[in-house]
């Protein structure tokens, strides 16, 4: 039974889906957005009714070239309202690719990327915003949580 108060005024809240993706080495991917300071994991936000896994491999694959299937997310980050809307950011294990994967990142007129490339864990605060070197950090020390779609996991 739909209820149409809970379809009047859904609630606003971005989802943005991100990818936690390491080399053999243990380092980190991360793109550098034109649009703001510092490198960032990659990914982006969700299109309605689009599954989170598959917005974040959508925006992994646009921005990396990586084809990548995800299956557990390893941290959950809530933002409130400030400048932007509320959002939900799910970051995803992306797993570990070859030392020797070569990135194919879209010019920047087309993407908003200037490049993207892979950091060392350890050096993550150095080049990223606090609150994403957070995230990312957290999401390297968790485990992982498997991806559901109406109650069943994603495989």
């Amino acid at each position: 039974m739909r209820d149409p108060r809970l379809l009047a005024k859904p609630p606003v809240c971005r989802l943005g889906c991100l990818v936690l993706v390491r080399n053999q080495s243990g380092d980190v991917l991360l793109v550098d957005p034109d649009y703001m300071d510092g490198l960032i994991l990659p990914g982006g936000a969700a299109k309605t009714n689009e599954p989170p896994q598959a917005a974040a491999a959508r925006h992994l694959h646009a921005e990396t070239g990586l084809n990548l299937r995800l299956t557990h997310v390893l941290a959950i980050d809530y933002t409130p309202a400030d400048r932007h809307l509320e959002r939900l950011n799910l970051v995803f294990d992306g797993g570990t690719v070859p030392d020797t994967t070569r990135l194919t990142v879209p010019a920047q007129k087309y993407s908003g990327l200037l490049g993207a490339r892979f950091v060392p864990a350890h050096e993550l605060p150095n080049h990223m915003a606090p609150s994403q070197a957070a995230r990312a950090a957290e999401a390297l020390a968790n485990r992982t949580l498997p991806v559901l779609l109406h109650g069943q996991r994603t495989h």
